[in-house]
């Protein structure tokens, strides 16, 4: 686990033979994007990856390393599912690379309204089989006999947990040994459009031909959008990490209740956030695209901390360029890896948070600090679907689910470029929900 974040310090490992054509182009080094690289190399397609500084460098090695299907939305859940399969089924040499393993995640209650809550999604995601169990203040008291004041948890055993920044990095060496092209530190500036479709991409290496691409580029992917013309209201939030020291096994798994998160690590730290807390920067697209999220953010007023003004090298600072000529280095040969500042004030909170709940441990030791950027949207669920450019697919806005769910959505990514109909229903997820959005085609930026 030495040597987090990834950064541009880090070594290269995945600089493939740039190719003059491809069937498809994904966007992005993320888990979302890779594993359907990876669906679709699989196919016999040839792929090419580009990302656009490290694999995982962004939110996929940054995130608290959920593999859950308790507390989704239910029309994420068959999608999780299968994600949770194949992080089950991958081969037991890279299930270990991955840090993968079931030991269950519980949602912890400090209330009866808190319970209820669980009760009603317990009652709505029964009919997909799921192993979750809604406990009793005794249950959950001899699950957590050291801890206080909750008086009862939701449960879900089948729920597990993997590392972030060896998982990634692993997965993308298989990917690559299976055929997937990988090249990091290679930015794609734009697409190229013939008669309005997709014709291919221009990389900061050169052109590559290919009829069809993903875009999985995270918190980018609106940016990369809004300069081919296409507006989809994306913005993102800052969630902010520590690691403790190792400490005495409190729970083999995860858990969370309204203040903080923690979860075991394999080696015996936990990583510990808050629950609901971030900081966003108000830039240009966040006043753009005020009305659409303006009920979440009355919905939940405390739980985001505003910024009067962006900081530069970030998708909606004020200076990031918004349109530029694929000649010409793009926003994001500018700014490799998002690295944003931890909000320590927040992170102390939840340490005091976590010694009340843990009176024998006290105050954690904190080896480490870290965030990332964590890209949302409106109703805080994906968008995985055709764009209005024809052959190209947007799968962005995961809104912090990205991680565990990555596996489950590469099989839909694979449909949707194949131009089959998608495995899963994906109604939930479509474009253009939100309003009625504008296209521009342009073949140069």
């Amino acid at each position: 686990m030495s040597g987090f974040p990834i950064t541009l310090a880090t070594p290269r490992e995945h600089h493939g033979p740039m190719p003059e054509a491809v069937d498809v182009t994904v966007i992005g080094g993320g888990i979302v994007g890779l594993m359907a690289a990876w669906a679709l190399a699989r196919e016999g397609q040839t792929v090419l990856l580009c990302e656009k500084g490290r694999m995982a460098g962004e939110q996929s090695g940054r995130n608290w390393g959920w593999v859950r299907q308790q507390g989704r939305d239910l029309a994420e859940l068959p999608m999780m599912i299968e994600a949770l399969r194949l992080w089950r089924d991958l081969p037991s040499s890279l299930r270990a690379a991955t840090g993968f393993r079931q030991t269950g995640i519980t949602y912890l209650a400090r209330t009866e309204v808190q319970l209820a809550a669980y009760q009603r999604w317990l009652e709505g995601a029964r009919r997909y089989g799921v192993d979750t169990v809604l406990l009793s203040r005794r249950q959950t008291e001899a699950m957590l006999p050291n801890a206080a004041g909750w008086i009862g948890a939701l449960h879900t055993p089948s729920d597990g947990q993997a590392e972030p920044l060896a998982a990634v990095p692993a997965l993308a060496r298989a990917a690559a040994a299976d055929g997937v092209i990988l090249r990091e530190a290679c930015a794609v500036r734009g697409l190229h459009l013939t008669a309005g479709h997709v014709a291919g991409v221009e990389t900061e290496a050169g052109p590559v031909r290919c009829t069809r691409v993903i875009l999985a580029a995270g918190a980018w992917s609106a940016l990369f959008l809004g300069a081919h013309g296409v507006s989809l209201p994306q913005l993102s939030v800052t969630s902010s990490v520590s690691i403790t020291e190792a400490l005495p096994e409190l729970l083999p798994g995860a858990a969370a209740d309204d203040r903080f998160a923690l979860r075991r690590r394999s080696d015996g730290g936990y990583t510990l956030t808050p629950w609901s807390r971030h900081e966003f920067f108000i830039g240009p697209a966040a006043f753009r695209h005020l009305p659409p999220f303006l009920p979440q953010l009355l919905a939940d007023p405390g739980s985001t901390r505003f910024r009067l003004a962006a900081p530069t090298g970030y998708p909606d600072a004020w200076r990031t360029a918004r349109h530029w000529r694929v000649s010409s280095v793009s926003p994001f040969e500018t700014c490799r890896i998002l690295d944003p500042r931890p909000d320590t004030r927040e992170l102390t909170r939840i340490r005091h948070h976590f010694a009340r709940a843990f009176p024998e441990i006290g105050l954690p030791p904190i080896s480490r600090t870290w965030a990332g950027m964590i890209d949302v949207t409106p109703d805080s669920l994906p968008v995985i679907d055709h764009a209005p450019i024809p052959g190209l697919v947007v799968a962005t806005g995961m809104s912090g689910h990205g991680f565990g769910l990555g596996p489950g959505v590469a099989g839909p990514l694979a449909d949707l470029a194949m131009g089959r109909a998608p495995r899963h229903e994906l109604s939930a997820f479509r474009f253009g929900r939100f309003r009625r959005f504008r296209q521009r085609p342009t073949s140069a930026i």
